[in-house]
């Protein structure tokens, strides 16, 4: 039996994403959308879900980051070894891009929950000497290159991985298309299904029908830099006549190519990642139904491990079903402050080695981590460098701060170099320290370590994120932007605090951060105990219970895929 054969008799969904986390060595992702994409593997498996996972090998990775002297991000490979974690699989397919042929090899990881359940990830390779040199480099590194390389990139992912599905012997009857870099997937099908029926010529409406029983698609982003988007010039030297252009732009729009309508256009059910998201994306889409599936987070796997111990220990089989954590608010304090204590220990003990930082584990730390963009402003905790230290001299406290910057994100590495501008500034007066190279490892240490998760995106653009929800679960409290995921977590001084009124967009974001901040948030700290480890307990218990990847999947198993 050849290693893929134990998959076929029962995976009947696909689930393709650009990204996707499967294990700190496995460099395969480069942010949220990767996270959530191996958390919902993760939990696939838990469930026992009958999905098979496609995404590119991206054997350079994303980037290592390095901050220099002068606080500027420099980029490097971040290559990790495929033969080390997956085999490669005894076949082959060949996509046109340019006029000429390029092979895709298929591997397969094989992720394994505790339960013992696996699903099967195949992850795509141009690396192999039937291709070019140009062309062997197409599943190197995520996200790399230009607007060329991107769209052949995606080709590979879509047209390419859905042939390798063909070739391995796969019965697929449900796609789902994680964000829009997957749509030319939904395009290979309509091509199939039009050879297949000879129905070339026809109307385009009865031929997406068809497609749109097959694939579910989840958008991720109310940021117009997010959805990718190829002049057709491009594209028709990309695809050459895959379609016919005419008929390509009814699908994907008149004047270039988007991906994120193509896949809205071929798409039998669409769903945001949030409530407020799916509200943004439908203004931003009219005439589009778009459903509402809030992210999630797998619990066991960011849960820090003592608090997984007392989880266990108050509430048998958590980790499988995550809404049992509802009865964590009865536990006793101290368990809860002893396994909060642990984790920032630990915490504590990596900011010193990456940094040589010695933060005081007897005061409170905020951390904000996050990937490094404009509208996320990381600087606004700086907009007022004296309001600033005024308030951490009457109510001491410290900052952790993490994140990349896209290497084509001009306004993101700016930033990096302002936070590290501030940081200089505020030496003596308020202790900061950034962390180089976020990652999936180093993001246990803050999710769990920390005593307040800050997060400052611009409204309406968080479309859900799922960092506050791997804090939350380890009682640390989010204080946050009412966007996203927060807008249906956010119970005033329970689960944590808010900063403004919701569907607010004004300048006033820093003025309400540090007037909460110093007024409420530190002075709990500081002066009632007690109340604070009450919310901690308050935020596992109604935080964890619900943001969770089980509880996501399920909605997805019975609403879209049985659709």
């Amino acid at each position: 039996m050849s290693k893929i054969d134990s998959f076929l008799a029962r995976r009947r969904i696909a689930y393709f994403s650009m990204e996707i986390a499967l294990s700190p060595a496995i460099h395969t992702y480069s942010g949220g959308l990767g996270v959530l994409a191996g958390d919902v593997a993760r939990s696939c498996a838990d469930l026992d879900l009958p999905v098979v996972f496609v995404t590119l090998l991206s054997e350079s990775g994303y980037l290592r980051q390095e901050i220099d002297a002068a606080g500027r991000q420099v980029e490097h490979a971040d290559p990790w070894n495929p033969a080390q974690h997956a085999v490669p699989l005894e076949a082959m397919v060949a996509v046109e891009i340019e006029g000429r042929r390029v092979w895709i090899r298929p591997w397969l990881y094989v992720l394994t929950c505790p339960l013992g359940n696996t699903v099967p990830v195949i992850l795509l390779d141009t690396d192999i000497q039937q291709n070019a040199e140009s062309d062997r480099l197409l599943t190197d590194r995520l996200y790399g290159g230009d607007l060329a390389y991107r769209i052949k990139q995606e080709i590979v992912l879509g047209i390419g991985g859905e042939r390798i599905l063909r070739a391995l012997g796969f019965t697929i009857f449900k796609y789902h298309l994680n964000e829009g870099h997957a749509a030319f997937l939904a395009l290979s099908l309509l091509k199939s299904y039009r050879r297949r029926t000879n129905t070339w010529g026809g109307s385009l409406l009865y031929e997406v029908d068809p497609v749109r029983d097959l694939c579910i698609f989840t958008t991720h982003t109310p940021v117009e830099a997010g959805h990718d988007r190829f002049p057709y010039d491009l594209v028709q030297g990309t695809l050459g006549d895959f379609i016919e252009l005419e008929q390509l732009k009814l699908l994907a729009g008149e004047q270039e190519l988007n991906m994120t309508r193509l896949a809205l256009n071929l798409s039998g059910f669409v769903n945001g990642v949030a409530r407020r998201h799916s509200e943004t994306a439908q203004r931003m889409f009219p005439g589009y139904t778009i459903r509402a599936i809030t992210n999630g987070v797998h619990a066991p796997t960011w849960t820090h491990p003592k608090f997984a111990e007392k989880f266990e220990a108050a509430a048998p089989g958590w980790s499988h079903e995550p809404e049992i954590l509802a009865r964590i608010d009865e536990l006793p304090d101290e368990p809860i402050w002893a396994a909060h204590a642990a984790a920032k220990h630990e915490l504590v003990a990596k900011v010193a080695e990456l940094t040589g930082a010695a933060m005081d584990p007897e005061r409170p730390i905020l951390a904000f981590a996050r990937r490094m963009t404009g509208y996320k402003r990381p600087d606004l905790l700086f907009t007022d460098l004296g309001e600033l230290t005024r308030i951490a001299a009457e109510r001491p406290f410290q900052i952790v701060m993490a994140g990349k910057a896209h290497p084509n994100d001009a306004e993101g590495k700016r930033l990096i170099e302002v936070v590290h501008r501030h940081i200089g500034a505020l030496e003596g007066k308020v202790a900061v320290a950034f962390l180089p190279n976020y990652d999936f490892a180093l993001a246990r240490y803050l999710v769990a370590g920390a005593d307040i998760w800050l997060n400052t995106p611009m409204p309406p653009l968080e479309a859900s994120g799922t960092s506050g929800m791997k804090a939350a679960i380890n009682g640390v409290l989010n204080f946050s932007v009412l966007d996203g995921w927060w807008v249906e977590a956010c119970t005033e001084g329970v689960t944590g605090w808010a900063i403004g009124k919701d569907h607010e967009t004004g300048s006033d974001s820093a003025a309400e951060l540090y007037e909460k901040l110093g007024n409420t948030v530190l002075p709990l700290w500081y002066d009632d105990r007690p109340r604070w480890i009450w919310m901690m307990k308050q935020s596992i218990s109604k935080i964890g219970s619900y943001f969770n990847t089980q509880r996501m999947m399920r909605r997805y198993a019975t609403e879209a895929y049985l659709g």
